[in-house]
């Protein structure tokens, strides 16, 4: 059993609202043990943060930078405990783990090598300068499925801006972002310029917002969550960045090699029992290859072995918890009563745990539930189309607009599609993890704001102008 503290002006400690369980998705039984913040440890952390505020912004860059690269350095080492820790907490396989906890390191490295040239005076000309300082007291909120590199993705650039920060992680999956902050407390970040803290989300969120000094909130998680965040921020005009829920369509033209493609979709979907916003959940294919398609993905993703994440030869674990196998459920039975067919999986598997089987719903209609609900689960739903206005069509139906993927040999069709997609990013014959060098961002219920890449970092900076006399 893991017991884990609260991080509050640089000394770990219980919370004054006592402890929770974590339960295992792989047995259902607790594993570990966090404590809940009450409102005295919100108002310490907040305390803290607006202290260190000013020196934190002033120390120089290059030393933040420094803090950033000896974090990564001693996250490092922490990989080997942290992995087994978040297969135990999440379900994810060891080989998810440990490639999710490489992406943190590389999100810290990339971060720091950074610092220093977006954290100078920009000079427009002999007159006029732009600089960027730090945006003040950051409240961020990660979610339970990628936890560390979501953490780092927040924790780095603004820590590296010289932002203070106040970090609500995930109950459910809490190892990740305790092993990162032990490194940055054994790094050298200053006491009270970093917190942590578990607890009641609702309660925590109405706190930090509440106070005027948080200047910004970084938030990744449910569309509905972050609608009421942003409603929250309004009330102080915090700046929000916004990484909410994600449909991500697939169209596939006829001229795709579709036995690559498939095993790219198979790949990627399926990690982390698809619990991801950015994996693929609507696959549009064209006429000529659907059947080809559809049986070949079927015959692949039947292959997948399921099971506990501890077993170095599973591939795919289990659901984070009940509600994941109960939402798969619903959306099933919903497409086929509508005129779906159910190609594979659809059931629960009948063992011990949240596990719920690779699952391909063929032929499935615009009216079901699961062309317009984000399913977050491993679960695949494919039509067909005729040509290519009809395929943007139906891709850009959904409300989200996060990822999208095509595959296709020809320039003039993805020249076409890239136009014409809506969204925040277009993947041509490739599907794959963003890396910390490029931005992400959404439109509709996906959000709004950048995280990640220069204008991630730029998002924790507020932009001053200097204009001179030129006498």
């Amino acid at each position: 059993m893991e017991i884990y503290r609260l991080f509050i002006d640089g000394i770990w400690q219980d919370g004054v609202m006592g402890t929770r369980d974590i339960v295992s998705p792989s047995t259902e039984k607790a594993v570990a043990r966090i404590p809940v913040a009450g409102l005295v440890d919100l108002g310490r952390c907040l305390a803290a943060a607006v202290r260190e505020r000013d020196p934190w912004a002033k120390t120089d860059v290059s030393q933040r930078a420094a803090i950033l690269r000896r974090t990564a350095e001693i996250l490092a080492r922490k990989i080997p405990h942290t992995v087994r820790q978040m297969v135990g907490e999440q379900g994810k396989t060891l080989s998810e783990a440990s490639d999710e906890l490489d992406r943190s390191l590389e999100t810290f490295l990339w971060n720091a090598r950074q610092a220093e040239e977006l954290c100078k005076p920009v000079h427009i000309d002999e007159l006029r300068t732009l600089l960027y300082d730090p945006v003040g007291v950051v409240a961020a909120f990660t979610p339970w499925n990628y936890p560390a590199v979501i953490t780092a993705r927040k924790l780095a650039p603004a820590l590296a801006a010289g932002c203070t920060v106040i970090l609500k992680a995930a109950e459910e999956a809490p190892a990740a972002a305790v092993a990162i902050i032990e490194a940055l407390h054994e790094a050298g970040v200053p006491r009270g310029v970093v917190a942590l803290v578990f607890g009641d989300p609702p309660m925590i969120s109405t706190h930090l917002l509440g106070s005027p000094e948080v200047r910004m909130v970084t938030f990744t998680g449910s569309t509905r969550v972050g609608k009421e965040l942003a409603v929250l921020a309004a009330r102080n005009l915090q700046t929000c960045v916004l990484e909410l829920g994600g449909h991500s369509p697939v169209l596939v033209f006829e001229d795709a090699d579709i036995s690559t493609t498939v095993r790219a979709i198979c790949e990627y979907k399926f990690e982390y029992a698809g619990q991801s916003c950015n994996a693929p959940s609507r696959i549009f294919v064209q006429r000529s290859r659907y059947l080809d398609f559809a049986r070949q993905l079927v015959g692949l993703a039947a292959e997948i072995r399921v099971g506990p994440g501890e077993d170095p030869d599973v591939q795919m674990g289990p659901m984070i918890g009940p509600q994941g196998p109960a939402r798969m459920q619903r959306l099933t039975e919903d497409a086929v009563e509508k005129g779906a067919c159910l190609a594979l999986g659809g059931h629960p598997l009948e063992r011990k745990g949240y596990f719920w089987p690779p699952t391909v719903l063929t032929d499935v209609p615009s009216a079901a539930r699961i062309m317009s609900e984000e399913p977050f689960g491993p679960i695949l739903a494919i039509a067909p189309f005729e040509t290519l206005d009809q395929a943007i069509e139906l891709a850009n139906l959904s409300s989200y607009g996060l990822a999208s993927y095509v595959f296709t040999l020809s320039e003039k069709t993805q020249r076409d599609v890239v136009e014409r997609l809506s969204g925040g990013s277009v993947s041509i014959n490739i599907l794959k993890g963003v890396a910390p060098d490029v931005p992400i961002t959404g439109t509709g219920d996906s959000g709004y704001g950048h995280e990640g890449g220069q204008e991630g970092f730029r998002a924790f900076q507020s932009l001053k102008l200097i204009n001179r006399t030129g006498r």
